[in-house]
């Protein structure tokens, strides 16, 4: 037997029935398919699925039609709706913050009582049976300072003693009110 015969014989009954040997005729043959597909569909046929680079850059932007507003200076500030005769946002969270802070020291319904009047049904429903006693400050340390969101949507800050209230106001048919309270410890 000629050693061409004997390295025959190995190849295709040792290494073809091996594992390995199926692994291999697998891949030769799908970077044969990949090949032949490559070489009938020429440079980049955009019917066969075969990505087409672009000699230009893609921009969705016009670059010649001024600012997109990426990274544009924030939009002019929203005044909050005041309506003649009613209390400003200004005035509703200090009236706010003053009752809040009577809670340490008076029962849960007249807490609750004094801040009725400024808050909308949702907050009270959300503060039925708040315990008074939790009330983690004692006085202000300085006016509200108000950042309207729009018309009728304002968040308020207050400091107090030991950090800082946060108030969501809002006046969608009406007075301001307050409509959600958030503590924030310093």
């Amino acid at each position: 037997m000629t050693p061409v015969r004997r390295a025959l014989e190995f190849l295709f009954t040792r290494v073809l029935r091996s594992r390995l040997g199926v692994a291999l005729v697998i891949a030769v043959l799908v970077f044969g398919v990949i090949g032949a597909a490559r070489l009938v569909s020429g440079p980049g046929d955009p019917g066969t699925g075969v990505a087409v680079r672009p000699t230009q850059p893609i921009s969705t932007v016009d670059p010649e039609a001024g600012e997109d507003g990426m990274l544009s200076s924030p939009p002019a500030a929203v005044a909050p709706r005041i309506r003649p005769g009613e209390p400003t946002p200004e005035q509703v969270a200090a009236r706010f913050t003053t009752a809040w802070l009577t809670g340490p020291g008076s029962t849960g319904d007249a807490w609750q009582a004094k801040l009725r009047p400024l808050s909308t049904p949702a907050l009270v429903e959300k503060m039925t049976g708040a315990d008074p006693e939790t009330v983690p400050a004692r006085r202000t340390t300085g006016p509200p300072t108000l950042r309207p969101r729009t018309e009728s949507f304002v968040e308020a800050s207050i400091p107090l003693d030991s950090g800082t209230l946060r108030l969501d106001l809002v006046a969608p048919d009406g007075p301001w009110l307050v409509d959600a309270v958030d503590w924030e410890r310093s």
